[in-house]
């Protein structure tokens, strides 16, 4: 059965810091990249932050500086640190494994930067 477990997530006045973790399991390949993506209320599904199998990272524009995502390859683990948080980053995380034949999704955490 495959899994995927996002952790972490609350609510956190604006300029705080929450680490969001992600546990892949069951998945019956290789996991090339991993990534953090987000959708907010009325919005689309974005990218956030992904990292490959070799730890090459790539970050969206709005959270360059602020966000940065790691894994432990031993452990089929993702991370995902977050400084300096702000209202417009309030939205559903989502942990994402790609595999060669399909990418596997978790069900979401709910991050909310309010005062």
């Amino acid at each position: 059965q495959v899994q995927l477990v996002e952790s972490g997530g609350g609510l956190v006045q604006p300029g705080g810091s929450l680490r969001l973790s992600c546990a892949a399991s069951g998945i019956p390949y290789n996991i090339n990249d991993m990534g953090w993506y987000r959708q907010a209320p009325g919005k689309q599904r974005e990218l956030v932050a992904r990292i490959s199998s070799g730890f090459s990272t790539n970050y969206a524009d709005s959270v360059k500086g602020r966000f940065t995502i790691s894994r432990d390859n031993a452990k089929n683990m993702v991370y995902l640190q977050m400084n300096s948080l702000k209202p417009e980053d309030t939205a559903v995380y989502y942990c994402k494994a790609d595999t060669i034949p399909q990418g596997y999704w978790g069900q979401g955490t709910q991050v909310t930067v309010s005062s």
